[in-house]
């Protein structure tokens, strides 16, 4: 399937730590990035770890929605805004991958994307109306990479980590109550804790992997194709946000009776309501640290052309 020519080339462009080799000309075509999917370069896994799973969790939202009176029953509308927002943030990020390597500019836009997508995500496995939380992921994000990422890597690398590691902890704080600390008359112990546990683990393990570089920081330039850590946390999350799945469909099953009474009652607001709030402001943060990059962008192509125009 891929070619087994390696980009060994080196470009300053668009440099991850650790990593040598293996990287795309930083002026790639479109064409260039699609083609580049097929030839083993330090993006090529980046890529299909998160676009295959796409269709996996689309397959398991479909399967939702044609479940008979699915998009009438107001219990299961949590279920399909968790279901689509885990199918929007694998394609975002593989979208990103593909063609962050057209421009510097493109390459901004690109992840600001992406990360908008896992603000959607985080806001789907929340299943309340606290968007404005969870959107910390999309300014935090596009802050770091617009402002920071090349004057201080450091900065740069702390505010992505705060981005996506205080919507986690502030999202779980009621699971990690029931897993670790209730006891007693009252407490959840059902056979979707363990699922939990599991999803919990590989969500650290995340971003363990994420804060580290571990392995190419042991090793730089051995894991510059296969192995490296942005990978394995690219499969540690999809593998996670599986079990994650897995224990809200259990939790659905097994305490519906519960939850029916107990629960908040769910409505469009507070379901898919909240998602289109997080959506449009997601993409009001993304248009508002992307104009000035695309106008930049523009005048500095003006310049060059009238440069040109001199010469000649």
């Amino acid at each position: 399937m891929f070619s087994l020519i390696k980009l060994r080339r080196v470009f300053t462009a668009f440099h991850e730590d650790s990593i040598i080799s293996g990287y795309r000309h930083p002026r790639s075509s479109a064409t260039d990035c699609v083609l580049s999917l097929f030839q083993l370069t330090n993006e090529t896994f980046n890529v299909w770890t998160h676009f295959l799973p796409t269709w996996y969790f689309l397959w398991k939202l479909m399967t939702v929605l044609l479940m008979e009176d699915a998009l009438y029953d107001a219990y299961t509308w949590p279920l399909l805004v968790f279901l689509f927002s885990c199918c929007v943030y694998p394609l975002a990020s593989s979208c990103a991958h593909t063609f962050s390597t057209m421009s510097t500019c493109a390459h901004h836009i690109c992840y600001f994307f992406d990360h908008g997508a896992l603000s959607l995500y985080s806001l789907g496995k929340g299943g309340t109306h606290r968007h404005i939380h969870f959107n910390t992921i999309s300014s935090l994000a596009c802050y770091r990479n617009y402002c920071h990422k090349d004057e201080s890597p450091r900065l740069s690398k702390v505010l992505r980590i705060l981005a996506f590691a205080y919507p986690y902890l502030f999202d779980n704080i009621p699971l990690f109550y029931r897993l670790f600390l209730c006891v007693g008359e009252g407490c959840t112990d059902n056979e979707a804790n363990s699922i939990h546990v599991h999803h919990t683990l590989f969500a650290f393990l995340t971003g363990f992997l994420f804060a580290t570089h571990l392995p190419e920081r042991l090793a730089p330039g051995h894991f510059d194709y296969i192995g490296h850590s942005h990978q394995l946390v690219h499969v540690c999350a999809i593998i996670g946000t599986h079990f994650q799945m897995k224990a809200i469909e259990a939790d659905m099953v097994l305490r519906q009776s519960q939850l029916l009474v107990t629960a908040p009652p769910i409505t469009f607001n507070n379901t898919v309501g909240s998602s289109l709030v997080c959506v449009c402001i997601s993409l009001g943060i993304i248009c508002l640290y992307s104009l000035p990059l695309l106008y930049g962008s523009s005048e500095t192509h003006s310049a060059s052309a009238k440069g040109k125009k001199c010469k000649h």
